[in-house]
This record gives C-alpha cells, structure tokens and sequence, in this order.
C-alpha cells in the first residue's frame, strides 16, 4: 500500500514557487541536494514555504549532522532514529533509517534501531548513547549527574556529551514540527540500500 501523496497536510511551495521566493544561496542548495540524492527532501520543500525558518532549518541541520564532532556521521543517524522512534515520526524514521542503513551498509541494523534499538549488539559506548538519548526524549526532567557520568564512561567528552544533547534536542523539535504538518518522506527512501553494501542507486536526472 503506498503512503500518502501529500508533501505535507499544509500547501507545499512547487518548483515554480520556489523559483520565485527563494535567495540565489537555497536554490543553489536545492539543486545540490537534487543532483547528489536524485531528490529534493519534502521536508526541505515543507520548510521553504517560510523561506526564513528554512535557512535556520539547513544552518542548523549542516551543523549538527555535518559539522566537526566526535559524533560520527552514522553515530548521529542512530541518534536521529532512535529520537524518531520513540516519538513515532514516520517521515524521520523513513528518511534516517535509510541514512543508517546507507552509512552503516547493514539494512538489519536500520530496521533494528528503527523498531527497538536495545535488540542491536552494540559497543557500549554507542548502547551509552543511544540510552541517553531514549532518556533525555522519553523524561528529560529526570536527566542528571548520573547519566552524564555514564557517558563519561563510556568515552564521551564534554564536547561529545554536548553534541548529542544538541542532536537530541534538534530531532524532538523536528519530529513535533513533521507530526504536526504530517509531513511524508519521499518515496525513494523506502527502497534504498535494503541490500548489504549496496551502493545508493543514481537517481539523479539523465543530462541530455
């Protein structure tokens, strides 16, 4: 059964829209996006129907997903799961699982972290973190010295306990945004990288 059709339940902006109300900068970066995940996320779409909330979303998104952290790429796709499972977001469950399931080249891991993460056998430390971040969604108000002290442990720094509160804090905001606007992801995620080790299919247009 195919999901939804929408983009999100509210209007999303077409390209022709977006042609005409985003800087030259967001447009640049949505042909990028484009020609490196042969896609424009609809989440991306969703945001630039308020083109300032938009370039928040993406410097904010670079930073914590891209920038220099002791917090690998797929270590922050783990978190970004697991954040978005135990809030029930189809649309970050959908598009993350299939970045771990891409970065980590193992689909079982995605559909463990996806489902119930402690089935995963994983190190301690990335056990400590995904913890801490079931934690800190599920009763933040009971977080402590204790829990931080657990990640201490584990080898977490303090600029490593930082970025995964922050990482935490970015997908319980995202997720109550996406919930609330019903947001879908793009079908292509569905398919992708359900082999293991198989390369992401080129879905960018032909050039003519």
């Amino acid at each position: 059964m195919p999901q939804p059709k929408h983009v999100m339940a509210l209007k999303a902006p077409t390209d022709a829209v977006l042609e005409r109300t985003l800087d030259p900068g967001l447009l640049k970066y949505f042909n990028i996006c484009r020609e490196k995940l042969g896609m424009l996320p609809n989440v991306l779409r969703s945001y630039a129907s308020r083109p300032k909330k938009l370039s928040t979303f993406v410097n904010t998104y670079n930073e914590l997903m891209l920038g220099e952290s002791e917090l690998t790429k797929l270590e922050r796709e783990m978190i970004a799961v697991v954040v978005s499972s135990t809030n029930h977001c189809y649309y970050c469950l959908v598009a993350h699982g299939q970045a771990v399931r891409e970065l980590s080249g193992d689909p079982e891991l995605g559909e463990m972290l996806q489902f119930n993460y402690r089935v995963a056998a994983l190190p301690p430390r990335q056990r400590a973190m995904l913890d801490f971040a079931y934690k800190l969604t599920t009763s933040p108000a009971t977080v402590d010295a204790a829990d931080r002290a657990a990640l201490r442990k584990a080898g977490f720094s303090d600029d490593a306990i930082f970025d995964l509160a922050d990482t935490v804090g970015f997908y319980n905001q995202s997720n109550r945004v996406a919930i609330a606007l019903d947001m879908m992801p793009n079908p292509e995620y569905h398919t992708r990288n359900r082999t293991p080790g198989a390369p992401v299919p080129d879905k960018r247009p032909k050039k003519k």
